[in-house]
């Protein structure tokens, strides 16, 4: 049924917007569109020399969705497709005829996690059954900056269910709603989350862009795993109204792409302060909507960077990969400086303890914000609806909304102490005291260990995990390709201070130019 709709829904569309005969045109030369590794500036390119239309790129992923994604290797990564995407792409299409564009993402495909929100015919689920019919009432403020730059938001992806907050161990990449997201590299192993299908969908050449959230690990580990670049942005660089929460402190959308420039281009157009998102605030005067000047193959140097080396010596091939990287950053003229251990446990342990009141106040809050159109009310409810669906029970259970519905109110004396101590010690105490001592431009570590098999009984096995200070400390990171083990990529991560995306991009982009270790995913079995 889904096909038949599909090819209808094309049908109609060629009568509509090209007519019968420039519609069979269109098809024929549609087929002919290599997506494999394609950038942004290359379809920009391509759309101003008249080698392909915005529609044909548009209809060229839908069917790339189509043969891959949903049927083929069967990837599993996007939930939702937008039945308007083509009308949109047509509208695009007009507006370049006309001499106008938008920008450099004019006529770009983006694919958005389905935790934010889009004011269409798609619904916003975080992969709950229970949400399967809940459809915003505006834009999340990303979608909208979005569209006012000219993407063509083709979908939406699949995710660790709630943004693999949920339950007491899961399998990434796994919802109710839309089932187990595969890794493009090797289809029995994992494409971590909460990103997942953002990721796979990427790194597949499913999208040029796609968005992901990240509340700690959730854009750098499916970035990892599935060997593409991932920006998670110092937050309130970027807002997160209409993203479904899981923490007001650490909570941040950001761009997921094959290449540093694509995910910068793609960052540029989502900041901006937003009077919904108080976080927003605090990035005025230190945002930008270009950040394409700092795209320098020789940014790595004369930089000071600290290699944090807490996590060498548990994984022999990471220690491998990673040591050189190290070299080929030092011969690039940088000077490396070794460090350890840069939070405590006891700042993680707090982390938790915050997300769970955040958790709860975060999604009460959203619940509401769905007015007339709310298909829950609120934790409390969602539990019981949940607990009783036989799909949402079948693997795991969702002990952690018990537990966040336990907690307090984020108006407690507990909960203030708790996270001003915990901010203290990932800033002042963390990431600012150890740059500060050693006057370092940004601190490098592994992203990750390679794709674990994916495993519906036992849950995830993650290995090593850098995520933690950026994301406690709400700091930039940039997770990219440092190249394969076993034929599975691992990633190096940079970050650094508040507000550091410049200096990060600089990073990223020499040891990208400089190592081009990316290879495009060719849907092995494991076998």
């Amino acid at each position: 049924m889904k096909t038949l709709n599909f090819c209808l829904k094309n049908v109609l569309f060629c009568f509509l917007f090209l007519g019968f005969i420039g519609c069979n045109e269109s098809m024929e030369k549609k087929s002919k569109i290599d997506l494999e590794e394609i950038t942004i500036a290359e379809l920009q390119e391509g759309y101003k020399t008249g080698k392909f239309t915005i529609v044909e790129i548009t209809q060229a992923y839908l069917d790339r969705i189509e043969e891959i994604d949903a049927n083929g290797p069967k990837l599993n990564s996007v939930i939702t497709i937008n039945p308007d995407a083509l009308e949109i792409a047509a509208r695009l299409d007009e507006e370049l005829n006309q001499g106008k564009s938008r920008g450099a993402m004019h006529g770009i495909p983006v694919l958005l996690k389905d935790n934010i929100d889009t004011h269409d015919k798609m619904p916003n689920t975080a992969g709950s059954i229970i949400m399967k019919n809940s459809f915003p009432l505006q834009d999340a403020r990303v979608t909208e900056k979005l569209r006012e730059a000219g993407a063509v938001i083709i979908g939406k992806t699949n995710l660790s269910e709630w943004a693999n907050f949920h339950s007491s161990y899961s399998s990434s990449g796994w919802s109710a709603l839309g089932g187990q997201t595969k890794n493009p590299y090797d289809l029995t192993r994992n494409p971590c989350g909460s990103s997942s299908g953002s990721g796979v969908a990427v790194s597949a050449n499913l999208t040029v862009v796609a968005i992901g959230t990240e509340t700690d690990g959730s854009i750098v580990c499916p970035a990892n795993n599935n060997g593409i670049v991932g920006i998670k942005p110092t937050v309130g660089l970027l807002s997160r109204t209409g993203i479904i929460p899981i923490s007001f402190t650490q909570d941040t959308p950001g761009p997921m792409a094959r290449t540093v420039r694509d995910a910068t281009i793609c960052l540029g157009v989502m900041t901006g302060v937003d009077n919904s998102d108080s976080k927003t605030i605090n990035s005025q005067g230190k945002s930008l909507t270009d950040y394409t000047s700092f795209l320098k193959t020789d940014g790595l140097k004369g930089k000071r960077i600290g290699f944090d080396k807490t996590l060498i010596g548990r994984n022999y091939h990471i220690d491998k990969v990673m040591l050189e990287a190290v070299e080929f950053i030092k011969k690039s003229g940088a000077e490396v400086i070794e460090i350890k251990n840069i939070i405590t446990p006891e700042v993680e342990r707090m982390e938790f303890d915050i997300m769970l009141y955040e958790f709860k106040d975060g999604l009460n809050k959203y619940f509401a914000s769905l007015g007339e159109n709310v298909v829950v009310k609120n934790v409390e409810e969602l539990i019981k609806l949940q607990s009783a669906d036989s799909i949402e029970m079948e693997w795991f259970d969702h002990k952690l909304f018990e537990l966040a519905q336990e907690k307090g109110s984020v108006e407690s004396d507990e909960y203030k102490k708790m996270l001003n101590d915990m901010l203290k010690g990932a800033r002042d105490n963390g990431i600012n005291r150890i740059m500060n001592e050693h006057k370092l431009d940004a601190i490098i570590a592994p992203t990750g260990s390679p794709a674990w098999k994916t495993d519906l009984v036992n849950g995830d096995n993650f290995g090593i995990s850098s995520s933690s200070p950026a994301a406690i400390a709400g700091y930039p990171a940039i997770s990219l390709p440092m190249g394969f083990i076993a034929g599975l990529p691992v990633n190096i991560t940079f970050y650094g201070k508040a507000w550091s995306e410049p200096l990060l991009i600089e990073m990223a982009y020499s040891f990208e130019q400089g190592t081009q270790h990316r290879k495009k995913p060719e849907f092995k079995t494991g076998e």
